[in-house]
């Protein structure tokens, strides 16, 4: 990868690079463009640089997600091969995970670019496509996966991210634009083939910078297996580590936040142009403030991982073409996903989306404003 050991530049240097970079994204396909939002957002939460390679910590990875801006500016801080190793040994098992892990780490810990990748792929994904992530690592199928399975999660993306000539390649151009809507697609569908090809043959354990992931799963030697339980409870306690962050940065201290909060929190990456109307929606229909509790705002986000499915009962009801009624959309949300949302939140989320104030949701509005939401993984 392109993550190389640089200082950060200022003045005349950093503008020339600005300049080189705009030309650069101008000359790429669109699929480039989405990938090097992601490389972009790398580079900029990273602080660390070990042989060549930038990384993030836990600390910088959190921010990534519940932030549109590092903290702190900071120059990557290049590690010696005994900063890493400390760092490492104060890693704990994965048995001992919870949903306060990058919390608890702050800076003690290193994660490479592709793990960034695979995080991010964990943020909007149902519980129902833990499973099937677990099985496309588990290359033998013996119900747990090894060091060496995990590894050719970094060589599918590596792969999928070299810079190859693809002109007049409307094969590869595809596979591009496969790469640019979902970096978990790219998993889904390259996975079986990659496991079983000379790609793991190429996953030299010995040519491996260890991080703080591969040690959380595998152990200090690597030796380590991973079962499904551990692995769904890793990819669930994430889940719920960035909602506790994004609910307690408005909560302060409080069981619940305010309607208008939840609000702004769903917006806040969309490509909305007039958020105050919606929140202005919320002031006028709710007067009296009942508030979000934490697994209400929990469940609504749970559902939205499931929007796709959620999309298709929809259209089985043959709403898709129609405004809905809060207990046709309840009654949705629960086919779809075996989620009952409570009566305040379904009120709630057509008070934010009931622009013609007729207590109907229009369902193409709300599906594309919350489909510009999930697409932002990478914030």
């Amino acid at each position: 990868m392109f993550f190389g050991s640089q200082v950060k530049p200022d003045g005349k240097a950093r503008d020339l690079m600005n300049r080189n970079e705009q030309k650069r994204r101008l000359d790429l396909e669109d699929g480039d463009v989405y990938m090097s939002s992601h490389e972009h957002r790398f580079r900029l939460f990273s602080s660390l640089e070990y042989e060549g390679q930038l990384y993030m910590t836990p600390q910088n990875f959190i921010e990534s997600v519940t932030m549109s801006e590092p903290r702190v500016k900071k120059s990557w801080r290049c590690l010696s091969k005994q900063e890493v190793e400390k760092i490492l040994s104060e890693t704990p098992p994965v048995w001992k995970g919870s949903s306060t892990l990058f919390r608890n780490l702050k800076e003690r810990g290193i994660i490479a670019y592709t793990e960034y990748l695979f995080l991010l792929c964990i943020l909007t994904k149902p519980h129902a496509g833990f499973k099937i992530a677990f099985n496309m690592f588990d290359a033998d199928g013996n119900q747990m996966v090894d060091k060496q399975e995990f590894l050719v999660l970094q060589e599918i993306f590596r792969k999928k991210n070299e810079k190859k000539s693809r002109k007049g390649d409307a094969e590869k151009s595809a596979q591009l634009e496969c790469v640019a809507r979902s970096y978990w697609d790219v998993l889904r569908r390259s996975a079986s083939q990659a496991l079983f090809s000379d790609l793991a043959e190429r996953t030299d354990d010995s040519m491996t910078i260890d991080t703080t992931l591969l040690v959380h799963f595998f152990g200090k030697k690597g030796k380590a297996e991973l079962t499904f339980d551990d692995f769904y409870r890793f990819m669930d306690n994430l889940q719920t580590e960035v909602l506790e962050i994004e609910f307690l940065t408005y909560s302060k201290g409080m069981t619940t936040i305010s309607e208008e909060d939840f609000a702004r929190i769903l917006l806040r990456y969309t490509n909305v142009e007039d958020i105050r109307s919606y929140l202005e929606n919320v002031r006028q229909s709710i007067p009296d403030e009942k508030g979000i509790t934490f697994e209400e705002f929990r469940s609504f986000f749970q559902f939205l991982n499931n929007l796709e499915d959620f999309a298709i009962a929809m259209q089985m009801y043959n709403f898709a073409s129609r405004s809905i009624g809060q207990d046709e959309f309840g009654r949705a949300v629960y086919v779809a996903t075996g989620l009952q949302l409570t009566r305040h939140l379904v009120h709630t989320i057509f008070k934010i989306f009931d622009v013609d104030h007729d207590d109907q949701l229009s369902y193409k509005e709300f599906i594309g404003i919350m489909k510009d939401r999930l697409h932002r993984g990478g914030r």
